[in-house]
């Protein structure tokens, strides 16, 4: 059974896929000097050649005017005839031509000494009348390589249009042939010392124009993962590479903030799973030092499942962050009442704020377009950080309403400790907690507030927070008005 070809066959060489870029310019270069190169001498060619051809064609032309016109005005002086054909030939040495003059029945009248032995009379064309334009004749080639110019006219006998005379002339042109041919062949010549000239200046102006491409290899080349910090500088480029070497820099940028963020992230979850891991370490050790009671064997075995508990929500919000950061995952969204969510998370969190002595509120009115498991996930994290740092007494409200046509605006605020400045850009960010002391709170992992980001970037919003020491924080969700509609 025939295969199907394969779909990764290799290009051909012959398409140039594989040329560099400077053989790639050197080519074409090498192609424009050259159509240019042939255009130009093509021209000359064809002047100088025409130049020649107008001067032969008038030296035709004259001849036969002149004989025309002895013909014409003085038909019965011979000698000035003979004069003309014998004598004039042969008196122009640069110039030479062979006429021959016969009546109507063929017979010759005079002749150039010698024109059979050179030209045969069937070598010339038909004459042309007396009434027609005289323009250039047929081309003859005799055995010994001199080329000649044959032409053949009627001429009108006296003033009487019956007698009729005709001329046959045949120019010399084997010098004008010559040095056209020479000519030619110089220009071959020049052509191809021109092609050649051109393909090496073009390979060194190609090859000087690339050499700041060679110096950002290099330039690349020094960069490793532990030397991202270096920069291609695009100031010392040409104008057509500034903007490559700026976004490669960008590019660079970018890498070293993600190393750098991969280096933080991988130090924080180990130091993360460092304090559970060494406390369920510590009481299996203790517990097997000696033997132990039932009920203490219990406590050590509820002690452990905390534990347990606590690294399963870390590694679920860890799995969390890093699904929501791959643009590809899709949110489950459909049409919910946002306040009916609301309600329903207050509702679920009454009971503890209620042994924390804090007040729920909530307010406003909207629908929204997304997904309403991520939607109170979000809210879950809000309030649950909202009731670990607003103290006994204190107040937390939910709001919702439209702002304008640009969004639906969620608000968690609360009237606890607040935030100091120097924290409120970093607090979004995974593992940061903005009192260290709290690090090992039983219900904290560092990853909430970077969570709630991670929902609003699904949704296409943000999450933005307003902070002051001693009066409360307030963070604000905006999900874009494409995702959302106010309630009628």
């Amino acid at each position: 059974m025939d295969l199907p070809p394969s779909s990764d066959t290799k290009p051909s060489p012959a398409t140039g896929a594989g040329w560099s870029i400077a053989t790639r310019l050197t080519v074409l270069y090498t192609l424009s000097a050259f159509g240019i190169l042939f255009l130009a001498l093509a021209f000359i060619y064809w002047k100088i050649s025409g130049d020649l051809r107008d001067q032969e064609d008038r030296g035709i032309v004259d001849e036969i005017t002149t004989l025309r016109d002895i013909i014409g005005q003085h038909p019965d002086k011979l000698e000035l005839l003979r004069s003309e054909v014998e004598e004039e030939s042969s008196g122009r040495p640069f110039a030479r031509y062979f006429a021959r003059v016969l009546d109507e029945d063929g017979h010759v009248i005079t002749e150039t000494a010698g024109l059979d032995e050179v030209i045969p009379s069937t070598s010339f064309p038909a004459p042309l009348k007396v009434s027609e334009y005289l323009r250039r004749g047929r081309m003859w080639k005799t055995a010994d390589g001199r080329s000649y110019l044959c032409q053949a006219a009627r001429a009108q006998v006296g003033y009487t249009r019956q007698n009729r005379r005709v001329i046959q002339l045949a120019l010399e042109v084997t010098q004008q042939e010559e040095m056209l041919s020479e000519y030619r062949h110089r220009l071959i010549v020049i052509l191809v010392a021109g092609i050649f000239c051109s393909a090496v200046v073009g390979s060194g102006i190609a090859r000087r124009g690339l050499r700041p491409l060679e110096h950002i290899t290099e330039s690349v080349q020094r960069i490793t993962a532990t030397q991202l910090n270096e920069r291609i500088s695009p100031k010392a480029w040409p104008k057509e590479l500034t903007s490559l070497a700026t976004e490669f820099d960008d590019m660079l940028a970018r890498l070293e903030e993600s190393f750098s963020r991969l280096s933080q992230f991988s130090a924080d979850i180990a130091h993360e799973l460092r304090t559970p891991i060494n406390n369920l370490m510590g009481e299996v050790e203790v517990a097997l030092s000696r033997s132990r009671t039932a009920p203490e064997y219990q406590g050590v075995l509820e002690s452990s499942l905390e534990e347990c508990s606590r690294l399963s929500r870390l590694i679920d919000s860890l799995l969390f962050v890093a699904r929501a950061e791959n643009t590809e995952v899709k949110i489950q969204a459909c049409w919910f009442d946002a306040t009916k969510e609301i309600r329903a998370v207050l509702e679920f969190y009454e009971a503890l704020a209620a042994e924390e002595g804090v007040e729920l509120q909530s307010h406003g009115h909207a629908t929204l377009h997304g997904d309403v498991i991520l939607f109170r996930r979000a809210l879950s994290n809000l309030l649950a950080n909202a009731l670990r740092y607003t103290p006994r007494g204190g107040r937390i409200g939910i709001s919702i309403q439209n702002d304008g046509e640009e969004a639906v605006e969620v608000r968690v605020s609360d009237n606890g400790h607040g935030i100091a400045a120097e924290h409120l850009p970093r607090i979004f960010d995974r593992f940061y907690r903005v009192d260290p002391s709290r690090s090992g709170h039983p219900e904290g992992t560092g990853l909430g507030l970077a969570i709630v980001k991670s929902i609003l970037e699904l949704h296409g919003g943000t999450v933005t927070v307003q902070s002051e020491i001693g009066k409360g924080t307030t963070f604000m969700l905006r999900f874009p008005t494409h995702a959302s509609t106010p309630v009628a």
